[in-house]
């Protein structure tokens, strides 16, 4: 099984975009520049729960299983940083898992079930940023995982600007869209190429 887990951040891109693409088409007056992800899986919306299903928790898990492969072939030797990063990523990749379980409520956006999508949201990229920065950090220097080094640290950023502050001068659709853009796109990659970088013995 083990072969599977390169593939799975790619997976997770490829469904998560589908969904997106296709539940958002579905629903009319839907728009993707101006509203966010978590609309098309919102109590009382059509087909909600198959959203919910298909486009947050079925590709959070598989970007679960990324993170997996990443902490897999980490070495052994990185030090406490590089396995602090490893959890946070996963960590990250299971707020996405939450954002499905727990579901917006656009009648009222202050209530318990907002209020603990909103966590589960924070979780992803609150996890997201450091785990990743404090990956890069615990491998520098370490052969063949500099580009996996500068990547991380170009997500980590590009995240926290698309969360905090593209906000201010994008459409609040294009801004979530582009962090979620800047994440699938680092797990995608990172789960795949760190399975042919040195093993985690090295």
């Amino acid at each position: 099984m083990n072969r599977w887990l390169p593939l799975a951040g790619i997976a997770g891109v490829v469904v998560f975009t589908a969904a997106v693409a296709g539940f958002g088409s579905a629903l009319p007056g839907f728009s993707h520049v101006t509203h966010p992800v978590a609309v098309l899986g919102a109590k009382g919306i059509p087909h909600a729960n198959a959203f919910n299903l298909l486009g947050l928790m079925l590709p959070g898990l598989l970007a679960c299983s990324a993170m997996l492969a990443l902490r897999q072939r980490l070495p052994r030797q990185a030090g406490w940083t590089v396995r602090i990063g490893a959890q946070l990523l996963l960590l990250s990749a299971l707020g996405v898992v939450a954002l499905g379980l727990l579901p917006l409520d656009p009648t009222d956006l202050h209530n318990p079930a907002s209020s603990y999508h909103a966590t589960a949201w924070m979780l992803w990229w609150v996890a997201f940023v450091p785990g990743a920065l404090l990956l890069a950090l615990g491998l520098r220097g370490r052969d063949g995982w500099w580009i996996v080094t500068r990547l991380s640290v170009l997500a980590a950023a590009g995240v926290l600007y698309a969360v905090l502050f593209a906000v201010d001068t994008l459409p609040a659709g294009i801004a979530q869209r582009l962090g979620f853009a800047i994440w699938w796109l680092w797990v995608a990659w990172v789960g795949w190429v760190a399975w042919r970088l040195p093993s985690r013995t090295a």
